[in-house]
């Protein structure tokens, strides 16, 4: 039986960027795709509205997964798949590259922000009893991220927590309690 993998992270850490950049050695799908895939999605204007718990018990089916080594999304790490790699972003950066991308509302990155400053799919995954990988993409090429990606999926080891703390850094808890940002 293969080793399924989360990949996840806040909107912007390079999720997709470093499946696509992954060798074709390592297949993967989309959350959304998944979920389209089984039944367990819903189309919300440009987006998809996943059925976490719908698609969970497709994905426990035997062979539900086979042909698949990544789960790629900010949700993987909620369904039922042993171990995940959460990408991690400084959330200045991380607020940059979704200005850059047009990605979502002020509120959105704003949200994503606070997410990625507080830890908050990090704390998630490891909540889940999960064995967790966390790489910090900050300044990083997605091809390095992806070399990194790919030698814990050849040889995973313990949990590799976190290395960083944002809430240590002035700009980012100045930013979290401006309420005007």
């Amino acid at each position: 039986m293969r080793r399924v993998v989360a990949l996840t992270g806040t909107p912007g850490t390079g999720k997709s960027a470093v499946a696509r950049r992954l060798s074709p050695r390592w297949r993967s799908v989309e959350v959304g795709d998944l979920a389209r895939r089984f039944g367990a999605a819903h189309g919300t204007g440009r987006g998809v509205e996943v059925d976490l718990d719908a698609l969970a018990r497709a994905i426990r089916r035997p062979g539900a997964l086979d042909g698949v080594d990544v789960v790629v999304g900010h949700l993987a790490h909620l369904l039922p798949i042993r171990d995940a790699v959460v990408l991690r972003c400084h959330p200045r950066e991380l607020l940059a590259r979704l200005r850059r991308a047009r990605r979502g509302s002020r509120a959105d990155r704003r949200a994503n922000f606070v997410c990625e400053a507080t830890d908050a799919i990090a704390i998630e995954a490891r909540g889940l009893g999960r064995h967790v990988l966390e790489i910090d993409t900050t300044g990083r090429s997605t091809g390095s991220v992806a070399r990194e990606v790919a030698r814990w999926l050849r040889a995973p080891g313990p949990s590799r927590l976190r290395t960083v703390d944002w809430l240590s850094d002035p700009d980012v808890t100045a930013h979290l309690l401006d309420r005007s940002t």
